[in-house]
């Protein structure tokens, strides 16, 4: 049997463990997403830059905590969300958050492929070719898949060649947009939103902290191939801040400038057509082969089938999905926000509150529990995230959830094996 490279269901031993730059451009690649554009251009429109730029450091500040205390537990047990999640949620108890995730994830890939397919159809209808959008769906799926299927080496590849790419171009084009515009400094500074798109700074940070906190739940999957604790969460929490800071601002520079949220609209409108469809795909490619990734192991955490077979799987499901994905999927994006964040909530507080240095890998966990706490808690933080809506509705189902899963813990006494990692 070949070995598994991507330790799906295994904890990744220190001799396959990453430094700090593979980790870095894995984890930046990662949060190189271009939906968060969306996100940037609502805030840049709705705001003044001094809120802006509250709201984006506010919002980071905030995933970064997040996303390194998941990146903590991962490198210290070297194990996926998914294996994670057995030990806390128990053996079959972690097929609701591998489920969820998994679904989350090829959903956004599916979105991916076909943000990249359209783009690609209307350069060619502009160059007088008539392609079906079946066709760069297809071979764009093809390509995201690739990388995803060869695992995390492979991720380390596209990331290298990407992040740069999407930094240089990005870059240049927000520069440009002062080189053209005169007096877009002041137009910036002294901007003052409309009545009709203003938002709150509260709403603002809501917003930031939403765009990006249910893929941020599958930290674990990539950081624990962290060869230290520093590494892990170093790498991770630098490339929260800096990634979703850059998609914010170019989301909001096109916004304010040109009246789109994506870098690669707008770079086609200052004339820079090819870089702009090459930094489109890349920055997808980047977000999309590790969504893939991280599905692929949620699916082999249920079906316990290789990670390699489930990516292909996944892919081809994104893949055919991908126009009505693109067009229905981003519906949901509220529910999923208020979902997936108590899963990471339930993680945190098992492990930091009860069991840290205690968890296992898959195959040293020998019964098949549900831990009900862990459901009935992630179920109440989903009730309060989507039900008070005061604050910030993640972070309050996160806090709910912890809260919850505490209490039971300590209440309960442990004689009626609900609370039993094994029989």
């Amino acid at each position: 049997m070949s070995q598994d490279y991507d330790f799906a269901q295994t904890q990744v031993p220190e001799q396959n463990r990453k430094g700090f730059w593979a980790m870095f451009v894995i984890m930046l690649g990662f949060t190189f997403f271009s939906a968060s554009m969306w996100t940037g251009q609502q805030m840049g429109v709705g705001l003044p830059l001094g809120k802006f730029v509250s709201a984006v450091l506010l919002s980071n500040i905030i995933l970064g905590v997040y996303t390194s205390l998941l990146a903590l537990m991962a490198s210290e047990t070297g194990l996926s969300v998914h294996l994670l999640a057995r030990n806390s949620f128990g053996v079959k108890g972690s097929w609701l958050p591998s489920f969820l995730l998994g679904f989350t994830q090829v959903g956004w890939f599916g979105v991916g492929v076909a943000m990249f397919a359209f783009p690609v159809q209307k350069w060619l209808a502009a160059k007088g070719i008539n392609c079906p959008i079946w066709i760069p769906v297809l071979l764009s799926g093809i390509a995201f898949t690739s990388s995803a299927y060869f695992g995390i080496k492979a991720l380390a590849i596209i990331s290298i060649v990407a992040v740069p790419a999407i930094a240089i171009g990005g870059g240049f084009s927000a520069l440009k947009v002062f080189c053209d515009n005169q007096g877009a400094w002041n137009t910036l500074c002294n901007y003052a939103p409309e009545a009709s798109v203003a938002i709150t700074l509260p709403t603002a940070v809501a917003m930031g902290v939403g765009s990006f906190i249910s893929g941020g739940t599958c930290t674990p999957d990539f950081v624990r191939f962290a060869n230290n604790k520093k590494t892990a969460i170093s790498t991770t929490a630098i490339a929260f801040f800096i990634g979703n800071s850059l998609m914010f601002i170019f989301g909001a520079v096109g916004g304010m400038f040109y009246k789109t949220n994506d870098i690669s609209e707008v770079m086609v409108i200052q004339g820079l057509l090819v870089p702009g469809i090459i930094v489109l795909g890349l920055n997808i490619w980047t977000t999309n082969d590790n969504a893939l990734y991280t599905s692929g192991l949620g699916l082999a955490n249920i079906t316990g089938l290789p990670k390699k077979y489930m990516v292909l799987f996944n892919g081809a499901l994104g893949t055919v999905f991908a126009v009505w994905l693109y067009n229905n999927f981003c519906g949901w994006l509220s529910m999923l926000n208020t979902t997936l964040p108590p899963i990471g909530a339930v993680l945190m507080a098992d492990y930091f509150f009860f069991k840290r240095g205690k968890y296992l890998a898959k195959e040293e966990i020998s019964s098949s529990v549900v831990n009900v706490k862990a459901i009935i808690s992630w179920a109440v933080g989903v009730a309060v995230a989507n039900f008070i809506k005061f604050g910030l509705t993640a972070i309050n189902g996160m806090i709910v959830a912890v809260v919850v899963y505490t209490l039971l813990t300590k209440l309960c006494s442990c004689k009626c094996g609900c609370c039993k990692a094994e029989k």
